[in-house]
């Protein structure tokens, strides 16, 4: 049962994607507003398509045609993608604008938004979109893991104790979230589930059937354990747990072999 809040903000949406002019020929609201967690803090999240690619000043004039003021943009220039962010009767909007060639190029790199994508107009792109996504290639997935795996080995396992030095604790805090993301990232991949954003990680996670246990749970607790050696435990055990229940590769292999070290060292210590 979607939330009022993601009601509200639906609607709102759909007010935007209808004042559109014909040149956008696909509307999908994604986020939490279009899997129905909308809350007090939600922004408004749509994906754009137009038959041609724009300039930043033909976005910013179909966002200002669309109602929105105090239009911004964020992230590369001179790419495909245009993005503009704004408000709308006080609510804040972001806009990805795609061109449909770049959009037809970049649907897997979207895949957990398009998966859970709702069509606010359509010329059909978003439902083959999502029966393409219906399928996750062993090949993808063998890939994603072995790139993901790939930090885990090299240098040697002794050194894990220079991230864990007394008083410097960025480059531990550095290390703990990369290696939450590939532990992530491997876990998605082993489930075939297209990799979401990290925002409500416990929710997103629990359904799934190949994880260590309490794998949300236990990334909270190495990113806030105040004790930096038992903080760099807790992620070296998850992440020896994860690439245990990957499948054999190169990367996978090594990366087993040096966490395992890894942990020695710091049980050691």
């Amino acid at each position: 049962m979607p939330t009022v809040r993601s009601e509200q903000l639906r609607a709102l949406a759909q007010r935007v994607a209808d004042a559109f002019p014909p040149a956008v020929v696909e509307v999908v609201l994604t986020g939490s507003i279009s899997r129905g967690v909308a809350d007090e803090v939600s922004d408004v999240e749509m994906l754009v398509v137009t038959e041609s690619a724009l300039e930043l000043e033909d976005a910013y004039a179909i966002a200002r045609g669309a109602g929105l003021d105090g239009l911004d943009t964020w992230g590369a220039q001179g790419v495909p993608a245009k993005r503009v962010s704004g408000y709308l009767a006080g609510e804040p909007l972001e806009l990805i604008f795609w061109p449909r060639e770049h959009a037809e190029s970049s649907v897997q790199s979207a895949g957990d938004a398009l998966v859970h994508g709702v069509s606010l107009r359509t010329s059909g792109l978003l439902p083959a979109w999502q029966a393409q996504l219906g399928e996750y290639p062993d090949e993808l997935a063998a890939r994603r893991i072995e790139e993901a795996a790939l930090r885990w080995c090299g240098f040697t396992p002794a050194a894990l104790l220079t991230i864990a030095r007394p008083g410097e604790r960025l480059p531990l805090v550095e290390w703990l979230l990369d290696s939450a993301k590939r532990v992530l990232t491997i876990v998605f991949a082993l489930n075939r589930v297209w990799e979401p954003t990290t925002k409500r990680l416990a929710v997103r996670v629990e359904p799934l059937a190949l994880k260590p246990e309490r794998l949300a749970e236990r990334i909270t607790e190495a990113l806030t354990q105040s004790d930096p050696r038992r903080a760099l435990r807790t992620m070296t055990e998850l992440q020896l747990e994860t690439v245990r229940l990957a499948p054999d590769g190169p990367n996978v292999d090594r990366a087993r072999r040096w966490l395992a070290e890894g942990l020695d060292v710091l049980a050691d210590t």
